[in-house]
């Protein structure tokens, strides 16, 4: 197991432990575990991901793409776009299906701007990636 896989399980037996909530750099942090498809092996793969709660609508969150600041997007991302915008997510303890839609233009600008000044990690993450890519911001929708 990569050192990557064996820090996802840890995270993901403790989010499912303690009812959707975990420490260590996520403490606190509104996170989800986010049930994806490979796009070539047909594998299922969950990954943990920090999401931001829709401003208005209880049922739909944003997560973002950042794959901390690397010049690549996420094998997560390729394979929610390749999956026809369906998905499953855990939030705290409900797990549910969702439709994924990318927000673009000034409406992803405003939400990822959002997650930035409230975790001023996704600031950083944007700079890395500067000039060689735009993070995709993602809206989870319960379907």
């Amino acid at each position: 197991m990569s050192e990557t896989q064996d820090w996802n399980a840890k995270t993901i037996a403790e989010f499912r432990a303690n009812g959707g909530k975990v420490g260590g750099p996520f403490e606190g942090a509104p996170l989800v575990l986010l049930h994806h498809r490979g796009r070539t092996s047909g594998r299922e793969y969950v990954t943990p991901m920090m999401y931001l709660a829709h401003e208005t609508d209880p049922d739909a969150v944003y997560v973002f793409a950042s794959k901390s600041g690397a010049p690549t997007h996420p094998d997560w991302y390729r394979n929610l776009t390749a999956a026809a915008g369906a998905a499953t997510v855990e939030i705290g303890t409900e797990t549910y299906q969702v439709t994924v839609s990318e927000l673009t233009g000034a409406e992803r600008d405003r939400v990822y701007a959002e997650q930035a000044r409230r975790y001023p990690g996704f600031a950083g993450y944007a700079e890395q990636t500067a000039g060689i890519r735009t993070i995709p911001v993602l809206e989870l929708r319960r379907a």
